[in-house]
């Protein structure tokens, strides 16, 4: 039998018993008979293949010595034991010094690599990494520590300004149910404060809840790597680690914000909490002018904790807009702050946002009103990054867990005044 194919097999009676045995401990008990039974059986099929994995070595050791033909022996491989599994820490290597090394590990695990077959025994280490089913060619659960770098790089950057904004809540599951309020302290339901006479009777008010579910849905990155850029290894982490991390990010901020909910997030823009102010009347195309960002800020929730989001296209609109007084809205502080503020708000200049005219090419946010969630295990199986290879192309996959929704299902009346107020306000279009 191939080396690799009992290598494989004992990987898979090893990943068994494991599986089982983890299975007891999380339900607190021992094992059954039936799977007493099955141990038994797994570790005798275990031994076993052990012993014809450690027969098969030493005879291709010994003909290496000797010096056959590859031809008349199985593929080729290099003696057992040139890089042994290592100890795993909490975020270990598994082994590997980087990643390009890991993917040449996986490149020569594969029989198809004919002369260049050599099974590293970090990968065979069954506590280490471990094989993933359902792929044709086999693939490796990449070690942990190279998997949090991308976790690292997706959520801790800092390099897109709406992620910094919206920073998504860990969790374990992959549905959030909560109960959403939308009540507020000046309506007629939810909780009602109300004065009283000495000795009247007190009226009880009820919490107005309503259950609300976010689903997380798959985000992933999906790259073929091919083996000139795998054989340097800095470039392994600057096009590929690097280029991966910066994909999923902009997505998952471009979802935050135009998501339209069927799986993928429900942005802001898509909506119905945001509210849209209308262009001022004879308003030239492609402008803004100062009625239009008074009339934003007056239909926003809690203004002191808004930013505004704004296309870089707007930049010279904003320098030389001011009030009626000619007093300047936007102050812009070139060290400290380049996009300045408008109406002592932030100004946050971003590659999400729409050019200008265009319906959100500026818009008001309070990013306390959109709540977003990841899922809390960045380092997983179900969250890591996968690789498999076609022989001199290897794939990488990156998956994440991410949803997000606003808090409001609409825009909430004030106690004083006609017009409704909400956490997302855009201007509409002035085309």
């Amino acid at each position: 039998m191939n080396l690799a194919v009992l290598k494989a097999e004992a990987r898979a009676v090893a990943q068994r018993q494991q599986a089982r045995l983890q299975t007891a401990i999380d339900e607190n008990r021992d094992f059954t008979a039936e799977e007493e039974t099955a141990d038994a059986d797994d570790k005798a099929q275990l031994a076993r293949l052990t012993a014809q994995i450690q027969r098969a070595e030493a005879a291709m050791a010994a003909a290496t010595a000797i010096g056959s033909s590859p031809a008349q022996t199985p593929p080729a491989t290099a003696p057992p034991g040139t890089a042994p599994a290592a100890a795993r820490g909490q975020l270990d290597t598994g082994g590997f010094a980087h990643l390009a090394e890991f993917a040449h590990a996986v490149r020569c695990a594969n029989p198809a690599a004919g002369q260049n077959f050599r099974m590293d025994d970090r990968l065979a280490a069954p506590g280490n990494v471990h094989m993933e089913q359902g792929d044709a060619a086999g693939s490796y659960l990449v070690p942990a520590e190279f998997r949090q770098q991308i976790v690292n790089l997706v959520f801790d950057d800092g390099n897109d300004p709406i992620m910094d904004l919206i920073d998504p809540d860990p969790t374990a599951s992959n549905r959030v149910v909560g109960l959403g309020d939308e009540t507020t302290p000046w309506g007629n339901s939810g909780i009602i404060a109300a004065w009283r006479s000495e000795g009247e009777q007190m009226l009880p008010s009820r919490m107005a809840l309503t259950p609300r579910e976010t689903k997380l849905n798959e985000l992933y990155a999906f790259v073929l790597a091919t083996e000139e850029l795998l054989e340097d290894a800095p470039r392994v982490g600057t096009l590929l680690t690097n280029h991966a991390a910066a994909a999923i990010r902009w997505k998952a901020a471009d979802g935050f914000m135009y998501g339209d909910g069927i799986e993928k997030p429900l942005g802001w823009m898509n909506s119905p909490a945001t509210i849209a102010v209308s262009k001022e009347a004879d308003q030239k195309a492609a402008t803004v002018v100062s009625q239009n960002v008074a009339r934003m800020w007056a239909r926003m929730i809690m203004p002191s904790q808004a930013s505004w989001l704004v296309n870089s296209d707007v930049m010279p609109t904003l320098m030389g807009m001011n009030d009626a007084g000619g007093r300047p809205l936007w102050f812009g502080n070139y060290q400290d702050s380049p996009g300045g503020t408008l109406l002592g708000r932030p100004v946050i200049f971003n590659e999400h946002s729409r050019s200008v005219g265009q319906y959100g090419d500026i818009q008001f946010v309070n990013p306390n009103g959109y709540e977003a969630f990841r899922k809390q295990n960045g380092v997983s199986f179900a969250d890591s990054i996968h690789l498999y290879f076609d022989y001199n192309i290897r794939a990488f996959r990156w998956v994440f867990r991410i949803g997000g929704q606003p808090v409001l299902s609409k825009p909430v009346t004030p106690p004083n005044g006609g017009n409704t107020k909400s956490h997302f306000v855009a201007l509409a279009e002035r085309a």
